[in-house]
């Protein structure tokens, strides 16, 4: 009588060896699936949002509208190249506080001269700029005393706001300006609702709407729509 010796014969290793496999790739599946699930969910909403937690825009939010005025193209194709830069060699960078530098520079790069009041150092020394070019509170100041350059608009006035205007934040109703940025883009909702996006730096921001900002909820937003 023939012996058996326990040991499996090579069509079970095989399947064993299958059966193994499959799961292994069942794991990894779920594993990929879990993780893009936490992505999507903590991910900005909104077109192309740019937030604190370094999400980036997608292609679609990266396209500008090619029937914009060529001035209003120039200024938002810089704003767009250099909305998540970290350095800047001819107007160097303000820290932590670079939105108002960055929005003066979108409008040179539009076509604005500087002027007694408002203007960079040419050596690059942000710190150095005009108060006007870096404070937020100044630079409305600034505008508001030069109404040939830009008009106040209210938040309740969005239906005239236009991409490459300028929006500021008071993120506590103090009377001053906590932020500045640049309008990348003016949308209508299916109910009717206006919705209006920015870049900006501090933070680095691409197509965020201006009502994302849930950390200031007694944030007051006005704008100003610059003149060429």
């Amino acid at each position: 009588m023939t012996q058996t010796t326990g040991r499996p014969s090579p069509a079970v290793f095989r399947r064993r060896r299958l059966v193994a496999a499959g799961a292994l790739v069942a794991v990894v599946l779920a594993i990929v699936a879990i993780v893009s699930a936490i992505v999507a969910a903590s991910a900005p909403k909104g077109p192309g949002t740019q937030g604190g937690d370094g999400s980036h825009p997608n292609a679609a939010a990266l396209e500008l509208d090619p029937e914009l005025p060529e001035p209003v193209l120039r200024q938002l194709e810089y704003v767009r190249e250099h909305w998540d830069a970290t350095s800047s060699e001819r107007y160097g960078v303000l820290g932590d506080d670079d939105c108002v530098n960055f929005a003066s520079q979108s409008l040179i790069e539009r076509g604005w001269l500087p002027d007694d009041e408002w203007w960079y150092s040419e050596d690059g020394d942000a710190y150095a700029h005009a108060p006007a070019w870096r404070s937020s509170t100044l630079f409305r100041d600034y505008l508001a005393a030069h109404p040939e350059r830009a008009t106040p608009l209210s938040d309740a006035q969005r239906d005239r706001v236009k991409p490459g205007d300028i929006v500021q934040f008071d993120w506590d109703a103090s009377g001053d300006r906590d932020h500045t940025a640049i309008v990348t883009a003016v949308r209508e909702d299916a109910d009717g609702e206006i919705r209006v996006y920015y870049a900006g730096h501090t933070d680095a921001t691409w197509d965020r709407s201006v009502d994302d900002h849930p950390r200031h909820p007694e944030t007051q937003i006005t704008f100003w729509s610059v003149h060429d």
